[in-house]
């Protein structure tokens, strides 16, 4: 069975940091493109960073500079360290892998920016 299962999100002031961290099991990780999307209310759900294979990165272009993705395939783990966090970057994140047709969900971690 497939487990995506977020942490690290939280309340922090405009400004501030988070580190939020998915940790898969039940895939062969190394095989998946992960990603990061986010959903705020009354949104639809975006794309906020992409991290392949090969360690290659993409970034929507609200984040470029204050967020980076980065995975640990003998851990089986991709984070997301958010700097300079705003307002507007208030949602929940969810954690996104992808092998082909293959692809799944976590369950989602709340980020709340305010002071």
């Amino acid at each position: 069975q497939v487990h995506l299962v977020e942490s690290g999100g939280g309340l922090v002031q405009p400004g501030g940091s988070l580190r939020l961290s998915c940790a898969a099991s039940g895939i062969n990780f190394r095989l998946y493109v992960m990603s990061w999307y986010r959903q705020a209310p009354g949104t639809q759900r975006e794309l906020v960073a992409t991290i392949t294979t090969s360690g290659s990165t993409n970034y929507v272009d609200g984040v470029k500079g204050r967020f980076a993705i980065s995975r640990d395939n003998a851990k089986n783990t991709v984070n997301l360290q958010m700097n300079s966090l705003r307002p507007e970057d208030t949602a929940v994140y969810y954690c996104h892998a992808k092998n082909g047709w293959l692809e799944y969900w976590g369950q989602g971690t709340q980020v709340t920016v305010s002071s």
